[in-house]
C-alpha cells in the first residue's frame, strides 16, 4: 500500500443539456423532409417558417431568422454536390455509410463554415448542438470532429484539392465546383454550344438565390399596381412582369392574395406571350393550354384571349391540378373553361383550335435555381420516360390545331433531347407544318440565338431556362 496520497479527484462536469436553436431545428426539419418524402424545399418551407413564428412567437423567430433558415436550407442544397467531395474528404468511410441525417448535420455545418458569413466557432458550435438534439451525444462528437477538419481551409481552399484540374478532367471540374451532377453539366454544355465562359456562368447562376416574380394578370391588375408594392422594381422584359427584391413577400402583395396577379417567372410569361402574338391565318377565337396546371401560363393566356374575344380552355391531365387551374383562372375577365383531362388521349375534335400551347413534363432542369434538389434527383434515364410522353403530347397538339393556327412546344428544360430532338422527330410525322421565327414576337428581349425557336437562359436572361417552338399547321 502506498504512503503517497491519494491525488483529488476532479469534480465531473455537470451534464449540459443540449439547446433547441430554432433556426438550425427548422434547417434540419427541412432537409430531412426534403430526402427522406422527396420534397421540396419551396412547398415544405413555408409552413415550417409559419410553424416556428406561432411556436417561437415573434420575438424569439422574427423575419432575419427565417431569413436565415431558408438560406441555410437553400444553399445546403445547392451546394450539396461540393459539401459532399468535401466531407468525403473529411470522413475515414464512404458517404453512402455515413447516416443520412448525420450527414445532413454535417451539410449545414459545412455551408455555414464554407458558404456564409457565420463565424467559424459560431458555426461549429451550432451544428455540434444540433447535432446533441437531434442525433445524441456520441454522434456529436464525430459531427464536432469532422466539422473541425473542415474549418481547416476556406471553401477555394477545399475546391483546390477536391476537385481536379479543370485541363483533367473539365466535367468533373466543373461538377464539384459548381455543384452539378456530371451528366447535367454535360447536358448543359451541349445545350450552350460548348465555351468554358457560358457553362461556368450558366451554372454559377443555376446557384443563385432567384428574385421572386410576378405577373399582372391583364384585365385584372397592372404592373403600375405592382410597382407600388416596396422593394418592386419592373421585369426585363414582359410587360406585365415585376420583380420584388430584397426577399419580397409575394403573400403579402394584395394583387396577389386576390388572385388578380400571381408570382410567375419572366421565362414562362414569354411563352404565352410569344404564342398569343403569333400571327395565325383567319380567326382567332379559340385557344388551348393542353398541359394547364399548376395554371400561371394559362391565366396569362386566359387573359390576353379575354382582351381579344378568344376563349381558352384549359386542360390539366391531373384533377388536383386541374383545381389549381381553376383557382388561377377565377376571375378572368372573359370567359373560359378547365377540364381534367389526358392531353394524349383528348377529348377535343381535331383542329378545333387557332392557338395551342403545349407546355410538356419534363426533366426540370431549367428551374435549378428554384428548386436545386431536383438536380440530384433527376437520373439521365428520365430522357427515357418523358421523351415517349413530350413527342405524343406534341402530336395530339398539331392535330388540335386547325390548318393555319399555331402549336408552341415549351418545356422548361434545356436538355437538346427534351427541345429540338422532340420538335425534329415529331415533324417528321406531320410534315405539312413550318416552324414559326419566334425571336420577332418577343422585340426587346436580346440573345436569343439563331432562331427559329428560342431558349432563355438564367446567365443571359435572368428567367428560368425555358424553351420554346412555335409550329403552324400548313395542311
Amino acid at each position: 500500500m502506498s504512503d503517497q496520497p491519494s491525488r483529488p479527484r476532479k469534480p465531473a462536469r455537470p451534464y449540459r443539456r443540449p439547446q433547441k436553436d430554432p433556426v438550425r431545428m427548422l434547417a434540419f426539419e427541412a432537409l430531412r423532409a426534403v430526402d427522406e418524402r422527396d420534397a421540396y424545399a419551396n412547398l415544405v418551407l413555408p409552413p415550417l417558417l409559419r410553424k416556428a413564428r406561432e411556436k417561437e412567437g415573434p420575438d424569439k423567430f422574427d423575419s432575419r431568422d427565417a431569413a436565415l433558415a431558408t438560406e441555410l436550407v437553400y444553399g445546403t442544397l445547392r451546394r450539396q454536390g461540393t459539401y459532399d467531395a468535401v466531407i468525403s474528404a473529411c470522413v475515414d468511410r464512404p458517404l453512402r455509410d455515413v447516416d443520412p441525417p448525420v450527414l445532413d448535420v454535417l451539410s449545414l455545418g459545412a455551408h455555414q463554415l464554407l458558404g456564409t458569413r457565420i463565424p467559424t466557432h459560431a458555426a461549429v458550435s451550432s451544428a455540434v448542438e444540433l447535432a446533441r438534439v437531434v442525433l445524441g451525444d456520441g454522434r456529436a462528437k464525430f459531427v464536432n470532429a469532422v466539422l473541425r477538419k473542415i474549418a481547416q481551409h476556406d471553401l477555394d481552399g477545399w475546391l483546390e484539392q477536391v476537385a481536379p484540374p479543370y485541363d483533367d478532367d473539365p466535367e468533373e471540374y466543373l461538377a464539384v465546383v459548381h455543384s452539378h451532377p456530371r451528366w447535367i453539366v454535360s447536358a448543359l454544355w451541349d445545350s450552350l454550344g460548348g465555351g468554358r465562359a457560358g457553362i461556368e456562368d450558366l451554372l454559377e447562376a443555376d446557384n443563385e438565390r432567384p428574385e421572386v416574380t410576378l405577373v399582372a394578370r391583364p384585365g385584372r391588375a397592372t404592373a403600375e399596381e405592382l410597382l407600388r408594392e416596396e422593394a418592386a422594381v419592373p421585369g426585363r422584359w414582359s410587360p406585365y412582369a415585376v420583380r420584388l427584391t430584397e426577399g419580397g413577400e409575394p403573400g403579402a402583395v394584395d394583387a396577389v392574395r386576390e388572385g388578380r396577379a400571381g408570382v410567375q417567372d419572366e421565362g414562362s410569361q414569354l411563352v404565352a406571350l410569344a404564342l398569343a402574338a403569333a400571327p395565325v391565318d383567319g380567326r382567332d377565337e379559340k385557344w388551348l393550354d393542353g398541359c394547364a396546371g399548376p395554371g400561371g401560363k394559362a391565366a396569362l393566356l386566359a387573359a390576353l384571349a379575354a382582351e381579344r374575344g378568344a376563349v381558352l380552355l384549359a386542360s390539366e391531365k391531373q384533377p388536383h391540378r386541374a383545381g389549381l387551374v381553376a383557382k388561377a383562372l377565377h376571375g378572368n375577365p372573359g370567359p373560359y373553361q378547365v377540364i381534367a383531362a389526358d392531353g394524349t388521349r383528348p377529348p377535343w375534335r381535331p383542329g378545333s383550335f387557332d392557338r395551342v400551347l403545349m407546355d410538356v413534363p419534363c426533366t426540370g432542369l431549367g428551374a435549378l435555381r428554384r428548386r436545386p434538389e431536383a438536380r440530384w434527383r433527376r437520373r439521365p434515364e428520365d430522357l427515357e420516360g418523358f421523351g415517349p410522353l413530350q413527342r405524343r403530347l406534341l402530336g395530339t397538339a398539331l392535330e388540335a390545331v386547325r390548318v393555319g393556327g399555331v402549336v408552341g412546344y415549351a418545356t422548361c428544360s434545356p436538355h437538346l433531347a427534351e427541345t429540338r430532338a422532340v420538335v425534329a422527330d415529331v415533324l417528321k410525322q406531320y410534315p405539312q407544318t413550318d416552324l414559326v421565327d419566334a425571336r420577332p414576337l418577343l422585340p426587346g428581349v436580346s440573345a436569343l440565338g439563331d432562331g427559329p425557336d428560342i431558349q432563355l437562359w438564367p446567365h443571359v436572361h435572368g428567367t428560368d431556362a425555358m424553351y420554346l417552338a412555335l409550329i403552324r399547321r400548313t395542311g
